[in-house]
């Protein structure tokens, strides 16, 4: 039987749905209890059981089961680990997440980002790292991991035009997604967020480098993360945070910080994708023809009433999603054909200027 102090691992984020899971892991060996992974590095991952942090190791079988099942430990993850006669913890089984955050990387393999999450907090500068499409992609990922998104806008300090970019932000997103405007530096954020950080409560921040995530968790943690600032030719930040991690938050709760995201393909199938844009999803039905794809065809109603560039980026990010659900020999296939239409249309502007 697993140790399992609820009240204790609680102010750790655990659950009565995960707790229910740990119950149910195979028969354990006595002295085996319940830890969260609080930060990763390669194979090593240090852990908390609500008394103290220990490092400890998975045991090979669990690696080969979870990679066998394209998985893999990761922050966040409620863990049953147990000690050995020289006193290394090992983790013997990992708790089924109820939530988790993964991307595709370029070659298709799944990259899970945190486990376990009830909130995602999508950061944003309000200064040249504003971008509109680049949230709503991200809102989408995150809703089709069935996590709450709450948008944090930050360095109004920084921009002239905040006010109008906020506006612009809040018209353009579903009004059921909250959009704040921090100023982390002055506590602000910490009065803004407070309905998402009670105990039992489990929030990521995402967002690219340099926008103020690091300066996020130290005003709502005493993490101490290091800080560091923007280029100024194009805003952009530099990779400050390294490694994911996993922080208490002092009024309760806790938060996992993560390095800036560059790149953020969807872990979902476009099914999942599109049900995310709630307006175009309601307004596809009153299209004309039912398989409308809502690019020019006459009668579109998504086309008449969605913004045209909402609308560009909603399908892009299907195309992202159907190329992710191919397979290598349908991706061979398509390059070959987008080849040979390159090699023809080639061939005719070559015929027009003889």
């Amino acid at each position: 039987m697993i140790d399992l102090d609820f009240e204790t691992l609680h102010a750790l984020g655990l659950t009565p749905l995960i707790a229910t899971r740990a119950a149910q892991l195979a028969a354990s060996p006595p002295g085996t209890r319940l830890a969260r992974v609080i930060e990763s590095q390669r194979d090593c991952f240090m852990l908390h059981d609500g008394r103290a942090e220990q490092q400890a190791r998975a045991l090979p079988r669990l690696v080969q089961h979870l990679q066998a099942t394209a998985q893999a430990l990761t922050i966040g993850d409620w863990v049953a680990v147990q000690e050995d006669a020289h006193g290394q913890a090992w983790i013997l089984e990992r708790v089924d997440p109820v939530t988790q955050l993964a991307r595709r990387a370029n070659d298709g393999r799944r990259q899970p980002l945190a486990s376990n999450v009830d909130t995602a907090l999508l950061v944003m500068g309000l200064d040249a790292d504003f971008n509109a499409r680049r949230m709503e992609r991200y809102l989408a990922m995150v809703r089709a991991c069935e996590v709450t998104p709450v948008v944090v806008l930050t360095k109004q300090d920084l921009a002239p035009d905040a006010p109008q970019r906020i506006a612009e932000m809040r018209a353009r997103l579903p009004a059921a997604v909250p959009v704040l405007p921090v100023n982390a530096l002055s506590g602000q954020g910490c009065a803004e967020l407070a309905p998402w950080l009670h105990a039992g409560q489990t929030l990521v921040v995402l967002g690219s480098s340099g926008v103020g995530k690091s300066t996020l968790i130290n005003a709502l943690t005493d993490a101490g993360q290091a800080t560091g600032g923007v280029r100024k030719g194009d805003g952009r930040g530099r990779h400050t945070t390294t490694a994911r991690s996993l922080h208490r938050c002092a009024h309760g709760g806790c938060i996992i910080d993560t390095p800036g995201l560059r790149t953020f393909r969807p872990d979902a199938d476009a099914r999942t994708l599109a049900e995310t844009f709630d307006d175009v999803q309601a307004l596809a039905q009153h299209c004309r023809f039912r398989d409308c794809h809502h690019d020019g065809e006459p009668g579109c109603a998504v086309a008449a009433q969605v913004d045209a560039d909402r609308l560009e980026n909603y399908q892009k990010l299907m195309r992202d999603a159907q190329r992710g659900e191919m397979t290598a020999l349908e991706r061979i296939a398509q390059r070959s054909k987008w080849k040979a239409i390159g090699k023809a249309g080639s061939k005719r502007a070559r015929e027009k200027r003889s």
